[in-house]
Order: C-alpha cells, then structure tokens, then sequence
C-alpha cells in the first residue's frame, strides 16, 4: 500500500507540473521562431495576438481583447527599440478598448523607422485601428479588417445618430438622447484620431475620407475588408506575408483538454 501511495503522489506531482513545462517549452519554441522572423526580416517583432477561441475555466468561455495591459507592453516594446529599426507587428485580435488602440496606434505613428501591422487572420475593430497607424499593412489572401465605428454596449454608434435624426424627439426618451449625444461624441473623437495617425502616411484628405467611411456604419461592426477591398479605399496594403508568421500563429493555440478539435487534416511530410 504504501509503494502504490508513493507512486500515486508522484503522478500528482508529475500531472500539477508538465503543464507548466509544456508551456515553458512552447513559449522557448515562439521566442526561437520571433528571432528567427527578425534576422530574415531585418526587424524588430512585436506580436499582439489574441484568439478567438474559449478556453475553459470552471466550465466558463474566455477570450481576450485589446485592453490597457496590452497597451502598457507594446509601448514599453516600442520605446526599446532603435529609432531608425524597422518594426514588424504581428496583430490578430477581434478588437477591444479604443483608448488601449489608440495609444498603441500613435506609438506606431510616431516612430521614427518604418512600421509594418502583420495581419495572418483577422485584425477587427481596435486591431483596425492599430493598423490604420502602419505605414504598411501586410494581411494573407484571406485575412480581413474591419469597420472601427464606436460601439455604445451593444449599440452601434452611428445607428444611434440615425435614430435620432429620424425619429421625433418627442418619441424618444431621455436615456436613448443621452447615449445619441455620447455617440455623435465618439464617432467625432475617433475619427479626429484616426486622422491624426494616418495623415503622414496617407495625406489628410485621403485619411479624413478613409476615417469617415470606417466609422460612418456603413457596414455592420463585424464586416470583413479583405485585402483587396482595402487596397480599393486606398490603404497601403500587400498579401507577400513571410510563411514564419503564419507558423507563429500555430503556437498560439489554446489548450483543448478533452474536448476534440473542431479541424483536423493531415500534414504533409
């Protein structure tokens, strides 16, 4: 009995510890692939990635957005590099905070070396934003963007400046005239932003038509802008993105205990 006790406390240990081991190894496999991508590129990496995909904590879906942590690290990793280096950032993200995209956007404007945002999948909302600020945007053939008007909760923005430009004041209460006011707000500070940090890639006129078509709700908030529509409304975009950032995304998937994968093919050898 007490050989299969000593055996049983040691598979605990082992269990409660190779998580943390395997995560220290990928995380050794991604910092190796990141320098790897900066000797080919000649550049400074930074990566903003957030998936999509639940992970499950006591039962419960989590995912991740663009928040002021986020924020912090990117300008710290910014700020440490050379002023004439070139920065690669590998962002895939379905958005977040606007002020967090906001600081890390003008951090992009305002270094001095040439910055390219890296888009693999899917950069949205906030990740758009930050993107807006690049002087190159380099998304795969299949990745999107997407629209960057303000969303209010769960209202969008513009759909509110709608309402009540259409509807009688008389027919609408106080709470819903208050969120129209903070709405025709928002849409007015971001696309004041947005100006701001395209202008000295793109021009004034062309960033002031490019903000207002983003943030006017022209399309739904989670409207995809391929590669080729984005290069159509004049942004800066190319599709030649280097194959080892498409294999960085590969390390960044979420543990799947269990559960069997949605996806499965076969890799060739």
């Amino acid at each position: 009995m007490e050989g299969l006790s000593g055996l049983l406390w040691i598979f605990i240990i082992v269990s409660a510890i190779q998580p943390v081991i395997a995560r220290q190894l990928l995380q050794d496999e991604r910092r190796k692939l990141i320098q790897k991508l900066e000797k080919e590129q000649k550049s400074k990496v930074i990566a903003l990635i957030h998936r999509q995909e639940s992970m499950a904590l006591l039962g419960f879906p989590m995912v991740k957005y663009i928040n002021l942590e986020d924020s912090e690290e990117v300008l710290r990793a910014i700020g440490a590099t050379k002023p004439d280096e070139t920065i690669d950032f590998v962002l895939h993200t379905p958005g977040g905070l606007v002020l967090a995209a906001m600081q890390i956007a003008r951090a992009i404007e305002q270094h001095p070396g040439k910055v390219r945002v890296i888009v693999p999948h899917y950069a949205m909302s906030g990740g758009t934003l930050i993107s807006l600020a690049a002087d190159e945007i380099i998304m795969s053939p299949h990745a999107v963007l997407g629209p960057v008007d303000p969303q209010l909760g769960s209202l969008p923005a513009p759909s509110l400046v709608k309402l009540k430009k259409e509807k009688s004041i008389d027919h609408i209460d106080d709470k819903t005239l208050i969120m129209a006011d903070m709405a025709d707000k928002a849409i007015h500070q971001l696309q004041s932003g947005i100006k701001e940090i395209m202008t000295s890639t793109y021009g004034e006129e062309k960033a002031e038509e490019i903000s207002n078509m983003l943030t006017e709700g022209r399309w739904t908030h989670d409207y995809g802008i391929t590669a080729r529509f984005a290069k159509e409304i004049g942004l800066n975009v190319s599709t030649e993105i280097p194959n080892d950032v498409l294999a960085l995304m590969q390390m960044y998937r979420q543990p799947t205990r269990l559960a069997v994968p949605t996806v499965d093919y076969l890799q060739k050898k």
